[in-house]
């Protein structure tokens, strides 16, 4: 900054820098000062109109009385409004009627989407794609069974089912020829899949019962699949070894559906189990 001002008559604040760079004292532009000015009186006549400053027990109101609070109320009801048609027709409507009703059927499947996505997305993917370790809900497959009244079932009552760690009962190589003929599809192959009782759950022609939650054996889709450097045949082993929720196996896998029927509604139960089934494998 220099002691003399080097460019008397000019309208500067005395501050210089390098020489030639100064700091001006010149007023703001015009249409800068009434865009100010304009601002300052938005924000008052605003104020006025529309709920603005915090008091002490509450907010100033407004001369209109807008809130967002009775926008999304009023919203909320216009919405309600519109659906209460097709709810009061769910209400007195099994799922299966519902699925006979093409256009009920939409806005039930369209309605029942946030429904899915808060109730079951997180485990069985945001599409019913499934996730490690969780059913595909898109696929023909279908553990506890497939119709319209087994999903409800499952939805309301929760799956737990149960399988025996066989780590204690087998010698290692017969859970390696089990593990094996199950890999290759052909459960029935060995004499142990009858001598060890595995057809009591899995059935003689090892493709399950859907009464007891067991699995099909004969098929390439597996409830639990590899981890890791883990190959599909250790899985398998893993699973005769240490079983499926038995409690006296620490290292069971654990495969527990939560039952929704104490959470949710009946009209919701219903809903998701239309929307489920429209996924494309129910039977």
């Amino acid at each position: 900054m220099a002691d003399k001002n080097p460019f008397p008559g000019e309208n500067n604040t005395g501050h210089f820098w390098d020489d030639n760079l100064r700091e001006l004292a010149n007023p703001a532009p015009r249409w800068w000062m009434i865009g100010f000015w304009a601002s300052i009186i938005w924000v008052i006549v605003y104020s006025l109109i529309y709920p603005t400053w915090p008091t002490l027990d509450s907010f100033t109101k407004g001369l209109t009385g807008w809130t967002q609070i009775s926008e999304y109320q009023k919203g909320v009801e216009e919405v309600e409004a519109l659906r209460a048609e097709f709810e009061e027709k769910i209400a007195g409507m099994s799922a299966s009627d519902i699925l006979a009703d093409e256009g009920l059927s939409a806005y039930t499947e369209a309605s029942a989407k946030v429904l899915f996505g808060d109730n079951c997305a997180g485990c069985h993917g945001s599409a019913g794609q499934g996730g490690p370790g969780y059913p595909v809900l898109v696929d023909d497959n279908w553990i506890w069974g497939g119709t319209v009244e087994n999903i409800e079932q499952t939805i309301v009552l929760g799956r737990k089912p149960i399988m025996t760690a066989y780590g204690e009962i087998l010698k290692p190589e017969e859970i390696d020829e089990l593990a094996q003929a199950i890999v290759e599809r052909k459960p029935m192959s060995t004499p142990l899949f009858l001598q060890k009782g595995c057809i009591a759950c899995h059935g003689m022609d090892g493709k399950g019962m859907s009464v007891l939650g067991s699995a099909n054996l004969t098929d390439a889709i597996y409830r639990f699949v590899p981890e890791g450097e883990q190959t599909l045949l250790d899985s398998v082993k893993y699973t005769i070894a240490f079983g499926v929720n038995d409690p006296n196996s620490p290292s069971a896998r654990q495969a527990e559906m939560p039952k929704f029927g104490d959470r949710l509604s009946k009209e919701e139960i219903k809903k998701l189990t239309v929307y489920v089934h429209k996924f494309g494998g129910g039977q």
